[in-house]
């Protein structure tokens, strides 16, 4: 298959040379030189113009900062660009409603077309282990399924267009709400006199289980080995953290949603963020 990939970051990156080791022709574009210049190194075909980047493809991925841009990709570079019939998946997260308007769009225009995020990071990015949440037709879905299936362990159908958007927000506004929580957990056991790795080793075989604890321990040394072992580098930044809670929040006031551990999540957040928003989300604990 000949898939055009637009938007090459840190995590866009390692999708479209997950394309190129699954067995397909990858035509990429992005801003930055760098990142053209590494696709190029991967084996992909590399375009100074993302409408050039979609000509005679069978699938065009996007992997951009906001629904802004989105938007703005699609109206001007693959609407009328690509194929008709081609397959078209933004794995950005924007918000719900700007992803349900460039699915219209994409209707109209005579193309299928799914939102599909992803969870994983940067790591499951690189690895191939990402997992999508896909929102869309039951037959977008199904043509989206062999493009995702390249860079991911997981795709689930969460619905109709903006279903994807709305499943990474909630799952992200609980990850940040578990983190703070796991990270106040730890600290409040460890100036009690518990030692840390006690306190993991019980609350991770206990009722006090979750991902932030077992899985991204937010304290080094502790656990298994997470970004707080790199000094919070790597990983999922604090700004991008932040981001989706801002989605969520807006998202919220307008289906007249009750989330008072989100806002709050949020506004804790955009303080850490003021002066730490490329350490890795856990890096939260330093607060505490």
């Amino acid at each position: 298959m000949k898939i055009a990939f637009i938007g090459l970051g840190n995590m866009g990156g390692g999708m479209a040379a997950n394309l190129l080791k699954a067995g397909h022709e990858v035509s990429a574009f992005d801003l930055a030189n760098e990142a053209l210049d590494a696709a190029a190194e991967q084996g992909c075909s590399t375009f100074d113009d993302a409408g050039a980047a979609c000509a005679g493809v069978d699938a065009v991925v996007t992997m951009l900062p906001n629904g802004g841009i989105v938007k703005s990709v699609y109206e001007t570079d693959v609407f009328g660009k690509a194929p008709a019939g081609a397959v078209l998946l933004d794995c950005s997260t924007i918000d719900v409603a700007t992803a349900k308007g460039v699915a219209a769009s994409a209707e109209a225009a005579g193309y299928d077309m799914v939102d599909a995020p992803v969870s994983g990071g940067i790591a499951a990015a690189n690895g191939g282990t990402l997992t999508f949440m896909v929102g869309g037709t039951d037959k977008a879905f199904k043509r989206a399924e062999e493009v995702l299936n390249a860079m991911g362990k997981a795709v689930i159908h969460a619905g109709d267009a903006g279903a994807g958007q709305t499943a990474k927000i909630c799952n992200n506004m609980l990850l940040a709400i578990s983190m703070i929580g796991t990270a106040e957990a730890m600290r409040m056991a460890q100036k009690l006199g518990l030692d840390p790795q006690k306190f993991y080793e019980i609350s991770s075989q206990s009722s006090g289980y979750c991902w932030s604890l077992n899985a991204y321990t937010p304290m080094p040394g502790v656990g298994i080995e997470s970004p707080a072992d790199k000094d919070y580098q790597g990983g999922f930044a604090t700004g991008l953290m932040l981001k989706d809670l801002r989605l969520a929040m807006e998202a919220a006031e307008t289906a007249d949603a009750s989330t008072p551990l989100g806002r709050h999540a949020k506004e804790l957040y955009e303080k850490f963020a003021e002066d730490n928003g490329g350490l890795d989300f856990s890096a939260i604990i330093k607060t505490l």
